[in-house]
């Protein structure tokens, strides 16, 4: 229910944002369009089985836009990884440690945004993302016990954010993500980009 609420939130936000922008904003406009590519970084927290581990994804991504008026619709790709794990020491014999490690994520999606501004979009996002997570023991001794799982679960992310041209090709960008994912585990990002536009 969650995911679908806040979900419901950012659409209502778009929708709000693309009534009051003005159609002059973007008459024969070709700012935020096109094939773009981007670096992205910022604070991670996934969650599962009721405890979160706090880290820093960083990744890149690609994507393509168009614009019609003052609205913009894209499809976008994103492959990150995370510093984010949860390590408890002296689980089965003094010395040994146990850490759960959130891993490598990739996404696919779509976007949805308002030009609120000459160089400024407001924009929502919903797809599709799967996330690799980890288990690792070591026995703190000879290494014979010392064992590595790991699951990729699949699950829905939406978010929002805020995107600003620098120039004619270049731009910043800030967004929240939200992701649901299989088996109760879910994560929180708040990231920062930088791309380039083609």
């Amino acid at each position: 229910m969650r995911r679908l609420h806040v979900g419901a939130l950012l659409a209502g936000g778009v929708a709000a944002a693309l009534m009051l922008t003005s159609p002059a904003l973007a008459q024969g406009d070709t700012s935020f369009s096109g094939a773009r590519v981007e670096g992205v970084a910022g604070w991670d927290r996934p969650k599962a089985g009721g405890e979160h581990q706090d880290g820093v994804a960083a990744g890149l991504g690609a994507g393509y836009d168009f614009r019609s008026g003052g609205s913009v619709f894209g499809v976008e790709g994103e492959a990150t990884a995370s510093t984010a794990k949860d390590c408890t020491h002296n689980v089965v014999v003094t010395g040994d440690k146990l850490c759960e490690k959130a891993r490598r994520d990739l996404y696919v999606g779509g976007r949805v945004g308002a030009v609120v501004a000459p160089k400024t979009l407001l924009d929502a996002k919903a797809g599709y993302s799967n996330a690799r997570f980890s288990v690792d023991y070591k026995d703190g001794g000879t290494g014979a016990a010392n064992s590595s799982s790991g699951s990729n679960l699949d699950g829905v992310r939406v978010g929002g954010g805020v995107e600003h041209e620098l120039g004619t090709r270049s731009y910043v960008k800030a967004e929240y993500r939200y992701t649901n994912y299989e088996k109760g585990a879910e994560r929180h990002q708040l990231l920062a980009g930088v791309g380039v536009r083609f």
